[in-house]
């Protein structure tokens, strides 16, 4: 080759090769990046800390749980966006927006609390489960769940999609030798093995007739795709849909939610209704609202008819739940869970009709905030009482005020937060923004179907929080406190008193506008 062609040759791929890096903003991608560094630190110590030293594996997932969300502060003054398209400012794969850090918080705070109700269950099972794993699988679940609402590419919500769902699969059958552990393992993987694929269909025909995989570039892209692809783009708006539906759990999507609840261990079982559960509704808003606004009229009825039948199953499993029952009290969070996940869609299923979407939109994330934090206190309770009532029945929280009273009148706060009554005034203020969030956009049937859903919900709910002031049968069982099961409990309360006593913070934290 002579000179010239050789020259030629390097000035040509130099911009190749340049146009192929991407500037990396490591300050954006700080949270998810050090969850996941955290996990890698935790399964390599697991190797040399002796067994008698495990317990530091766990309060170091707590210190880097603690830090990555703590990295979401610098991040509030203002947009940032990495892994761009070269050329294309705009077309990126990461965005750590006002949506983002709001998401990121939940989820790295809910991991944070379930982290801190693992330490004492880990300890209680006295090396039942292995600690190292444990540790690291929750810590990649939560690196990827922190990673899906910056996911800004179909490919990358897919990847965080699954590094949130495949470890968590891991942590419901943990327990080694435990049947129902497996079993309830088995029947979440199936589900999820089942809405990936869906998902993976749908995304691959909306790519095969926009040809990009850029959430703002399929919006402007599939609304004019050539008649004879129409109906592939249709059909994969539908199947993505039908795949993040599974994730929600959604009716008829939620067969797997009960047993895998109670053959969970209980922070685990925790982690799924909040975090898990913020893992679907993200990437549904993700593809609804940025990705798929011109199918409006396609996914706005659907997601209506699902949150009306997905509060209403969720609300009358829970109404069904015998206090005797083994059990019961998980079992009845478990449908409780369902019920609410109706409420979270009634917003989004809105944004299909509304002007303003996405200020629509802003109603879920505030309802998701509540639901967090007085969700997972609930479940610190029970945790609390699981540890000397193994069963774990509705009937073991009888007279729990004579023995606990500070416990027992938390409880009954969380408890009258889920159902929307003073003094758990944040519950009734997220009720009411979803309510009026139907109501604006014309969906006056879903309000009332809503609305008798929450008369339903105060009867269970109610009749849980009178078994914690009636009289005991018995011998009572005193419930001793372990630190980290206390600052569990005391920041779920915390959180929940000051928002019920300013829940306007709430949508102010929520942003009126996310995007």
């Amino acid at each position: 080759m002579s000179a010239l062609a050789q020259h030629t040759a390097q000035a040509v791929a130099q911009p190749l090769a340049e146009s192929a890096v991407q500037s990396v903003d490591w300050l954006a991608i700080a949270p998810p990046t050090l969850a996941a560094v955290a996990a890698l630190v935790v399964l390599v110590a697991d190797l040399f800390v002796p067994d008698a030293r495990k317990p530091l594996l766990g309060w170091t997932s707590v210190a880097g749980l603690a830090t990555s969300t703590l990295l979401l502060l610098p991040l509030l003054h203002g947009d940032r966006t990495t892994f761009c398209l070269t050329g294309h400012a705009d077309l990126c794969s990461y965005s750590a927006d006002r949506f983002t850090l709001v998401i990121q918080f939940l989820v790295l705070g809910g991991a944070l609390l379930v982290a801190l109700l693992s330490v004492t269950t880990l300890k209680d099972a006295r090396t039942a489960l292995p600690e190292g794993e444990y540790w690291f699988l929750l810590l990649s679940s939560a690196a990827g769940a922190a990673l899906l609402p910056a996911s800004r590419d179909l490919a990358t919500l897919i990847v965080a999609l699954e590094v949130a769902s495949l470890p968590a699969f891991a942590l419901v059958g943990i327990r080694q030798g435990d049947r129902r552990s497996s079993d309830a393992a088995l029947k979440f993987f199936l589900s999820s093995v089942t809405a990936t694929a869906v998902s993976l269909m749908g995304i691959s025909f909306v790519y095969a007739s926009t040809g990009t995989l850029y959430l703002t570039q399929v919006a402007d892209r599939i609304q004019h795709v050539d008649g004879q692809l129409h109906t592939l783009a249709q059909t994969g708006v539908v199947l993505t849909l039908v795949g993040f539906a599974f994730k929600t759990a959604a009716v008829p999507f939620h067969f797997w939610v009960p047993d895998t609840y109670v053959g969970a261990p209980l922070p685990i079982a925790a982690y799924l209704s909040v975090v898990g559960k913020a893992v679907g509704f993200t990437g549904l808003i993700l593809v609804t609202v940025v990705a798929f606004p011109s199918y409006a009229d396609v996914w706005g009825p659907a997601l209506a008819v699902l949150a009306a039948l997905t509060m209403t199953v969720g609300n009358v499993g829970a109404l069904r739940q015998q206090a005797t029952r083994a059990y019961s009290a998980v079992r009845l969070l478990a449908w409780s869970s369902v019920g609410q996940a109706g409420y979270l869609l009634v917003p989004i299923a809105a944004a299909g009709y509304a002007k303003d979407p996405q200020k629509t939109i802003g109603s879920t994330v505030a309802y998701a905030l509540m639901y967090t934090a007085v969700n997972l206190g609930a479940f610190a309770v029970a945790a609390l009482v699981g540890r000397t009532r193994t069963r774990n029945r509705l009937t073991d929280y009888r007279g729990l005020y004579a023995t606990n009273p500070l416990t027992a009148l938390l409880l009954a706060f969380f408890l009258l937060c889920l159902a929307g009554l003073p003094p758990g005034v944040i519950g009734l203020f997220a009720k009411v923004t979803v309510f009026s969030a139907a109501v604006d956009a014309g969906l006056g049937w879903l309000a009332v179907v809503m609305a008798v859903n929450v008369v339903v919900a105060l009867f269970y709910y109610l009749q849980w929080t009178a078994l914690l002031f009636r009289a005991p049968e018995g011998e009572p069982a005193a419930h001793r406190l372990p630190a980290p099961l206390t600052a569990a409990i005391t920041l779920t309360a915390v959180l929940g008193i000051a928002l019920s006593g300013a829940p306007q913070l709430v949508l102010r934290f929520a942003g009126t506008t996310l995007f």
